[in-house]
């Protein structure tokens, strides 16, 4: 019996994966336009820049000179036309002393236009500081302070809180024909005013808000009849606030709600 021969099995396909296939061009074109858009922008650049022929500089020139402003932007403006930062160019000039704001533009083809505008000086802060009208401290040693400008004083980092409480009760004091010389804030928050007819208002450390509407409604229309008799006005009391006379006894008000008979009364003691 004849046997049969095995059949050989066939072995399985194995099955093959693709690999996405990327063209490189795909890669590289976009990279190449980029480059080209670099190269061409770079250039460009290159072309356009120029050195800075002029600087026009404008402003009030009171307290700062156009040739100050050079000096401070000299090394800035080397760089070209379009390379020159006007951002830094801008930060310099404010940083001099008595300038309070700057505007840098181009003008083309060469030119770099600057304005300029001055700190207006607005009260002496302690001894020799200048305050501006903001309150803000722009000069920490002047060589000339204003004689007619107010005189403030206090921690230097409490110097705007001085000037908004000045320009707050000035701008009551004015229409009664009263005004400020002097505003002080001592180191344990007690606060003393000097009107410009010399007299002398004492508003301590507590309820400061209160006692400052107090002497404005109050007080401030005494002062007004009566100046050259007053030498000082006390505050420092829970309810009420005592007047120093000039050569005579010390006038005590124990009610912040004194009527006006009262005050007319009031008014006419020694």
């Amino acid at each position: 019996m004849a046997r049969k021969q095995a059949r050989r099995r066939k072995p399985k396909a194995t099955k093959k994966i693709k690999m996405p296939t990327i063209r490189i061009g795909r890669i590289v074109a976009p990279l190449v336009a980029v480059g080209v858009v670099f190269a061409t922008y770079q250039l460009s650049l290159t072309m356009l820049d120029r050195t800075i022929t002029s600087i026009e500089i404008s402003g009030p020139f009171q307290r700062v000179t156009a040739l100050q402003i050079e000096e401070a932007i000299g090394d800035e403006i080397d760089v070209g036309f379009v390379a020159a930062d006007l951002d830094s160019l801008q930060d310099r000039i404010v940083a001099l002393p008595w300038i309070d704001e700057a505007r840098v533009a181009r003008r083309w083809p060469s030119r770099i236009s600057i304005t300029v505008t001055e700190q207006v000086p607005a009260a002496v802060w302690g001894e020799s500081g200048l305050l501006n009208t903001r309150g803000e401290l722009f000069v920490s040693e002047a060589r000339h302070t204003p004689a007619e400008l107010p005189r403030l004083s206090g921690p230097d980092d409490r110097s705007a809180v001085v000037a908004k409480r000045y320009l707050d009760v000035r701008d009551r004091l004015i229409p009664v024909g009263l005004d400020l010389r002097r505003v002080h804030l001592d180191a344990r928050g007690s606060w003393q005013m000097t009107l410009n007819n010399g007299i002398e208002i004492r508003l301590g450390r507590r309820n400061v808000a209160a006692r400052t509407n107090l002497f404005l409604d109050v007080v401030a229309d005494i002062i007004t009849s009566r100046s050259k008799e007053i030498d000082y006005v006390d505050m420092r009391y829970g309810n009420g606030f005592t007047i120093g006379w000039n050569g005579g006894p010390n006038t005590p008000v124990n009610s912040p709600k004194t009527s006006k008979q009262e005050m007319l009364a009031l008014r006419g003691r020694d």
